[in-house]
Order: structure tokens, then sequence, then C-alpha cells
């Protein structure tokens, strides 16, 4: 009764590859046994579904060479880019899956094929990092709708990692692995040279790359049978530390691009390296009359000039983050006898890691100044004197005068701003399962889960401060002093010299920097019970099978809460470098559900009948929220003949908004965008459409754009949101043609109608100036200069609503083949592939199959991508790899933009890997990827998931990565 099988695939070991779930051959019918399979919980001897399901498992693991799940998905074609380990500005610390691009939160995860916590109480989807990857035995993905059987986020699929958990033995594993790379952009070296010919500062061209980024991971596994075979217990523990690799690195990164198609013949391939108008030594503007920079330690101001003082934000942004990681892992279980097996499951982890990007400082701050601040040049003085007569505000020439001006002045001497990242977390199960009867069994379970989260934002600037230290006077002995210190406000504060080089001290610093504050967790309680069974001994079966029904029923119950607790510098906003405030959240909710699962098989072993199978799922959910939701599936199998089987499923499935969507504040902060349209000397958008934003004939051509390209929005949380509901059909065949051969093709359409989520700050204002829809018009905020970006009073309203709909429709290829070469070993080929057909989303929107962009289509979705592996396994402990992964080109969403590359070529990739069976005992393996050092295909520093000019969770972008591998068993 306890033994259980695993879902293998003809020589999956072998393949080191993903592989569909087939069938395997016959054996003798004593040695079968019945499985549970992802997508099921219904306990069966054929491992095939009616949804497709990959599989990935052990060995093939330690092919890739790849020592973080993120990676090993991220390299299935049915999965698509997400947070990991290469995002630093906008990363949560945590590493997420995302099937058919329809976003993490709508892709489910389990381990033995029960729920994972929430990743954290800033991202809820689940953290992959959570996951010991010398401890998977298999990991299974299912694409398409799941949630009649595992509940709610099942909607674009499931992935379900089985663990190694009755493991005998001892094994130490351990892993190294770095990046060699050959810098080889000629162009984008020429153009960093030329800057850095006036700003080494700045701008430095990186030399080649012997070995960095490295990761070191150890792990030591280690488990036993007792009580004379009845129980086993499996312990693990693993320690993996990660190098920080920054932009400055690679040549595509050293600076942060910009790019003008009409200027794509000259000898930087139409790329300048642009970057922020918050600059070093700083940029002094009333956006009217002067824009002025610091010459020279006397405070000489000159002309500001975006083309070579902008500042190169890129070098000090991590490329990878550093992380040093935790994981230990227990799991036990005892036969009291045939009717009961208790068992339990304990997980830990622990993870630190750093995200850095450019340094903090007055963002075009509104600052006041007085003309007897004695800091200020007579050069200032007499610019601002200009700007005050010229705008009729009066003199700036004797005591009492004052000026307004904005500041954009970056901390280079204080360093990058760093994000310091902790996710604790822990789960537990316990659970006893058994026979009934022969024909019945059942599993009864209580899952707990928490992360606690904490994070200190370092080396930021308080807004509150820094005005207060750029209000400077004399005191009576003429000491430049901080007005708040001379009145009493603030004793404490030191005057920020920036109106001269080198006027900044450490104590200014001291006092204008400040570190941020968060901390809270998430928490995820679940029981549940399941009764299944064969009632084919009952005799309740189709005349004509000898197979009878298969059922599954069960009650399970959830409770998910979340806490989010900010210090005061977050709350109100007074850090300057996150774009408003960020305030805490807490809330939690509960869902019951009742489920029940059939398989009954129609007809067997019939003339042109070999097999035809109906399958059927529904699941009632309640939410203590008062929505209800009902989600359903069917499926229908029909083989012919042994050697071919058509299969089909439909599946309603749904997903409840998370606390976060719910119950977050709504507050202030930043997307980014190329340039607001409308704004600068000449906009690009006429006046008409620009007064849909709300723009004036006298603002029109006045406006100042953001020099960094980042504007305002409110986001947050809407109670009244409704779940979500998607249709998921799928068809396809499975050939068998001969032994040790499979072939598989499947068709997918997923409709999701209700979806949650934010329409995007770039699409409200692209389709008010396109359309002038008063449902976007109504939603831009102009402050009274014009601009989206200058003062809080100017953002555009971007909350979560029950927002429209997503559709994505495409074909998934794969197949396998194992050629026995006699006394030279075995041959295996492979390919797993996908075609995207159609990805649309809201009613009439864009297709964006083939496209990447920075408003409708954002991450590249290439139409094809593929992963074919070779594998020769000898007789001789050598077993030989080489894969080839391709990602297709993709085309920019807006033909007609000049200021972005119109297409991303296609890259293909390279990986060789080989394993020698030392000893007896002892295992050595190398794996190289990306081979050749291909570059990844770069565009301008924008949108979505890009960091580095580049979509590092797309391609790889670090350069060729050389991994060795010890594995030792005894």
């Amino acid at each position: 009764m306890f033994k259980r099988k695993s879902v293998n695939v003809a020589a999956l070991i072998a393949l080191g590859v993903a592989a569909p779930v087939f069938a395997q051959q016959a054996a003798p019918a004593q040695q079968l046994e019945r499985v549970e399979v992802t997508g099921s919980r219904i306990k069966t001897l054929n491992t095939e579904t009616a949804s497709p399901v990959i599989s990935l498992g052990a060995e093939a693991i330690k092919v890739e060479g790849k020592r973080d799940v993120e990676s090993l998905l991220n390299n299935l074609p049915q999965v698509f880019a997400d947070q990991g380990g290469q995002v630093s500005n906008g990363s949560t610390g945590t590493a997420t899956v995302n099937l058919r691009n329809l976003g993490a939160d709508r892709t489910l995860v389990l381990i033995n094929g029960r729920r994972m916590p929430a990743g954290s109480p800033r991202s809820l989807p689940t953290d992959l990092n959570q996951i010991p990857v010398s401890l998977i035995k298999r990991v299974e993905v299912l694409t398409g709708g799941a949630s009649a059987v595992y509940g709610s986020d099942a909607v674009a699929g499931v992935v379900n990692f089985v663990m190694n958990d009755k493991f005998e033995g001892v094994e130490v594993e351990a892993n190294y692995s770095f990046f060699n790379h050959s810098q080889q952009n000629d162009k984008i070296q020429a153009l960093v040279a030329s800057r850095a010919a006036t700003n080494p500062s700045q701008y430095k061209v990186p030399g080649d790359i012997s070995a960095d980024g490295k990761v070191m991971d150890f792990s030591l596994t280690m488990g036993s049978n007792f009580a004379d075979n009845k129980g086993n217990a499996t312990l693990f523990v693993s320690r993996k530390t990660t190098d920080a690799l920054l932009q400055s690195q690679r040549d595509f990164t050293a600076c942060a691009l910009n790019y003008n198609r009409n200027n794509a013949a000259n000898a930087f391939g139409g790329f300048t390296c642009g970057g922020s108008g918050t600059s070093f030594p700083g940029q002094f503007s009333d956006f009217s009359n002067y824009a002025l920079t610091v010459a020279d330690a006397n405070g000489t101001p000159r002309n500001y000039s975006g083309a070579t003082d902008a500042y190169n934000f890129g070098p000090l942004n991590y490329f990878q983050r550093p992380s040093t990681r935790y994981t230990a892992a227990a799991f036990a279980h005892y036969d009291i006898s045939d009717a009961a097996r208790v068992y339990a499951e304990l997980n830990f982890h622990d993870d630190s890691t750093v995200a850095q990007i450019a340094p903090s400082g007055s963002f075009f701050n509104q600052v006041t100044v007085s003309y007897e601040n004695p800091l200020l040049s007579q050069g200032f003085k007499d610019a601002f004197h200009a700007a005050n007569v010229a705008d009729g505000n009066g003199t700036f020439n004797k005591a009492g005068d004052t000026h307004t001006l904005f500041i954009g002045r970056r901390n280079v001497e204080g360093g990058g701003r760093q994000d310091d990242i902790r996710h604790t977390s822990y789960r537990g199960v316990v659970g006893v399962k058994g026979e009934i009867n022969p024909a019945l069994s059942y599993d009864a379970y209580a899952l707990v889960g928490r992360v606690v989260y904490q994070e200190t934002y370092k080396n930021d600037f308080s807004i509150a401060r820094t005005a207060r230290a750029l209000d400077v006077v004399a005191d009576a002995n003429g000491n430049a002093v901080c007005r708040s210190a001379l009145d009493g406000t603030d004793p404490n504060c030191v005057p920020w010299n920036i109106w001269k080089l080198g006027g900044v001290t450490p104590q200014a610093l001291g006092y204008v920097q400040t570190p941020g504050f968060q901390k809270g967790f998430t928490a995820t309680a679940v029981t549940g019970a399941t009764v299944s069974g064969d009632l084919t001994d009952y005799g309740i079966k189709s005349p004509m099978a000898s197979s009878g029904l298969g059922f599954a029923v069960g009650l399970e119950r959830r409770v998910e809460k979340m806490e989010l607790s900010t210090d005061a510098a977050f709350t109100t906003g007074d850090l300057a470098g996150q774009g408003g405030p960020t305030i805490g959240v807490g809330g939690q909710y509960a869902v019951n559900d009742v489920f029940t699962e059939l398989r009954m098989p129609l007809i067997e072993k019939m003339p042109f009948v070999e097999q035809l199978s109906l399958t059927a799922s529904y699941r009632k959910s309640n939410y203590s929220t008062k929505k209800k939701t009902d989600t359903y599936g069917l499926g229908l199998e029909y083989a012919p003949i042994k050697e071919v089987k058509f299969r089909g499923s439909f599946q309603q499935a749904s997903r409840a908004a998370n606390v976060i969507e719910l119950f977050s504040a709504q507050g202030l902060g930043l997307y980014d965008n190329d340039a607001d349209p409308c704004a600068g000397a000449a906009p690009t958008r006429s006046l008409a459409d620009c007064a849909r934003t709300g723009v004036t004939a006298g603002q029109y051509g006045r406006i100042p754009d953001s020099p960094a390209g980042q504007y305002n929005q409110i986001s947050g949380g809407n109670p009244n949101l409704t779940p979500e509901t998607s249709k998921s059909t799928t068809f396809g065949v499975i050939l068998q043609p001969m032994r040790n051969t499979s072939v598989s093709l499947d068709y997918f359409n997923i409709k999701v109608k209700d979806t949650i989520g934010t329409r995007g700050a770039v699409n409200i204002l692209n389709e008010c100036l396109n359309t002038g829809a008063s449902s976007s018009c109504s939603l831009i905020k102009r402050d009274a200069v014009g601009s989206l970006w200058l003062t809080p009073n100017a953002y555009i309203v971007n909350t979560n609503f029950n927002i429209g709909e997503v559709e994505t429709e495409g074909v998934d290829i794969a197949a396998d083949s194992t050629f026995k070469l006699g006394e030279w070993g075995s041959l295996n080929t492979s390919i797993v592939g996908t075609y995207l057909n159609k990805y649309v989303e809201g009613a009439g929107g864009d297709d964006c199959a083939g496209k990447f962009g920075d408003g409708n289509c954002g991450t590249p979705l290439p139409k094809w991508r593929h992963k074919l592996r070779f594998s020769w396994n000898t007789p001789w402990g050598v077993n030989l790899a080489a894969t080839l992964r391709h990602i297709d080109s993709v085309k920019h969403d807006n033909p007609a933009s000049t200021a972005q590359v119109a297409s991303l070529a296609a890259r293909d990739y390279l990986d060789l890997a080989a394993s020698y069976k030392l000893t007896k005992n002892v295992t050595i393996r190398a794996a190289v990827n990306n081979l050749l050092d291909k570059d990844p295909p770069i565009r301008t520093n924008g949108a979505g998931f890009t960091n580095g000019n580049t979509y590092p969770q797309v391609y790889e972008a670090n350069g060729r990565q050389i991994s060795l591998n010890v594995t030792a068993k005894f």
C-alpha cells in the first residue's frame, strides 16, 4: 500500500531534460502500483492525464548546472520571466514562476502536492527560494486550470515539487559555479569610452572576466529506515552563497542606454548613454529660465547639459544580487498498519539578499533659498536674481529675498541605495493516510506555513531633513548653520553644502541620510481530508470496460493572513528614493472548500477503442469575504490503438483576490516611461491630444519632463474585488510509434476574465491620448505646471480593479526517443517547445505574441521557444549531454516609436554537460551553459523586468556559466 512509484518517462534520468509524462512499457501486473499524478487526486495505474504534464527529474536538474529553481523553470518554454535573482530595482527578494505569462499570482506552487506559504508580505506569490534544489526528486508542471483539484490560484497551472522524502544513507553534495565572459559589444564599448574621456568617474569600459558571479552551495542528506522498514526519517541541511555582480562588469550595461532609430547607422548603432537629471554634482533649475550645475570648488555655476551631465545610474546596480541562504528539511513516516501511515514534513529556509541601485539624493525636490545663505556663490545669486526678475517675483539681491527652485542632486558621497531583505520561512505538515479497505483509501493532514519578512533600506535621504539642511543662514559669528538649528527647531541639523565641489561633509551626510525599516509576515494554515478509491470490485463500471469508476472526494479549509508594518520614514513618504509612502497593511481571509473528482473508463480493449475514459472534477469554495466560486473540469482520453492516444480537457478555474490586492493602502509611487509625450519644449503629441490628459494651452510646450523617465502613480488595494475566472481548453495527441519513442502535440487556450490587477499607468496615458476615453482620462491628474512627476499633486491613478481579460493560445510539442547502441550504451534525443499563437490583454487589445514593449506588451513574448537535448549514456560511467535552446526574435509593440529598438534578435544557446562515476560512491559533474558566451539582445533602460538594458530573466545576460558538482553517497 505504502510504496510509491515515481512518475517515470522512458530514459528520463538519462535525458536530463524536461519531458512529458507518458505511459510506460508494460510490466508484470504484480509490479504495478497506483500513483497520484499532478493534476488529479485519484490514484491510478495510468500516469498520463487529460491535461499535459511536463516532468523534470533529479538528474536532469544536475545536468542543467543551475543551482536555483527559478533558472530551471525559466528554461522551460511554458514559463516566462518574473521576480528572480537578477532583478535589482523593484526586487522583492523572492523568486517566482509565471506560467503562460499569466502572472505568478495565477500559478499554484506545491510541495508533495500540498501548498506552500505566501512568499512575502510585499509579494504574495510563492517564493521558489524556499525549495532546496538538491532535495528535489522531480518537478511536475501542469499547464492549464486546475482549481477544481487544488483550489484557488491554479489558473495558469500547477508546479509540484516532489521531494526526496524517503532517503537511505548519507549524501554529501558540493556545487560551485561562476561566469566567464569576454566583452564583445564593440559599439557600446566605443560609446562608453567616448564618455569616459570627459567623465572618467562615471564611465569605464570593463575588461574581460575570468570568473565572477560565483555561487557555492553545500548540502547534506541523511536518511534511514527503522522499525523493520515500517518507517523512514530523512534530514537535509544546506548552505548557499551567491556573489554580487555589478552592471559595471559588463560592457552592454556600463551605461544606461537611450536610443534613436534615426541614428541607427552611426558609430554607436543609434545608442547613446542616457541617464538621470538627478545628477552629480547636481542640477539646479526653475524649469523656465535656467538649468545650472557646479563647475568647481569655488561654487561657480555653469549651464547644465543633459547630453554630458546626466548621471550614469547603471554601473552601481546589481546585475546579480548577493545572497546567503540556509535551508533545512525533515521528513518522516511510520506505518502503524495498512490502515494508517502517519507522516510529517518540516521545512526551514532563511535567505538574506541585497538589492543595490544608484545613490539617493534630492530628486528635484522644491527648495526655497534665501539671499542670506552664505554657501551661495555670487554666480548662483546672479542667476536667481535674473530668474526672479524675469518671472515677476521680485529680486534676489538683498537680505530677505528668496528664490524657489528644484534641485536634482545625487548622493554620490554616500554610495548606492541598498535594500537589505531577509525572508525566514517555516512550513510543517502532519497527517495520516491509509486503506479503509482494498478499494478505498484516505488522507487527512494539517499544514501551517509562515514567512517572516525584514527589510532595511539603507543610504536613502530624508526629504524633510534635506529641506532643513538646504535652508542655511549665518550665525552671529558668520558660520553657515541651518535655520532650524539656529531657531531650535532641529538643533541636530547640519548644512548640506552642495553649492560647490567637495562641500559635503561626513557630518552633513550623517544628518540627511536615513534608513527605512519594514517588517511583517505571511501565514498559511490548511486542513484537509480526502477519500479516494477504485470501485471496480464493486461492479461500478462500464459494461465495455474492465476498470471501474475511480473517485476522490474531500474537504479543505484554508486561512491566509499577512501583515506589513512600516516605520515613520516609509509611512510618511519621507524617503526620497522611494517615490512616495509605503503604508503598512494587514488582513486575512478564510475559504472552505468541498471537492470531488471522477474518472470513468468507458471502453477498454475493443476494436478501434483501446481506451476511452472520461474525467470530471468540481469544487465549491466559500470565502469569508462573502465571495463564492464554482470551478469544474472535464477531460476525455481516447486511444484507438496502444500507440496513439488523443486527449482533451476543459477547465473552469478561479482565483480570489489575495490580501495585498484587497487591503493594501493606496499611496504614491513611481512608474517608468520613456517620456511624457506632452512634456518638453517640443511635445510629440498635439495640443488637442494632450488636452485630453489635462494639459492647458498655456502649459503646452513648457512642461518639464522627468529627467529620469520616472513619473508618479497612485497604487493600492480594493476590498470590492471579485474572483477571477478562467476557461482553459487543451486537446492533443500522444504518439508512441516504437519502443522508447514518444511524441506529444497539445493545443492550449486560456482565457481569464475579471482579471485582478492594474491597467498600467503607461496604458492609461496612451489610451487617453489616443481615444479620449473618460475611463482613462479621468485617472490622470497633472499638477499646476502640467507635469506628471514634479509634485505629489501629479499622478495617474493605477489601483487594483477587475480590469478585464487576458487570452493566450498556442501549441506545446514534446518528444523523446532512446536508441540502444549495444556495448556503446544508449543515445537519447529530446525536445520540448512552445509556439505562442496569441496573447491578448483586454477586449480588442494588442496581440503581444512575438512582441515586447514598454506599454501593452512589456516583457518579451517570443512566438517560438524550444529546448533540444542529445544525451549519450555510456557503460563506462560517463554520460554526455548537449542542449540547444532557442528564443525567437520579438518586435517592439510600437513600430512608430523611434526611441526604442525595433526588435530584439533571436538567441540560440549551446549548453554542454558531462558526468563521471569516479567510484561506486562518488560522481563528478561539469556543465557549461551558454558555451559560446553570447550577449543578450539589448534595448534601452526601461520598464518591466529589465535590468542593465536587457531582460536578464529571459536571456543569458551574464555570459558563459561554468559549474562543477561533486556528489558522494554512502
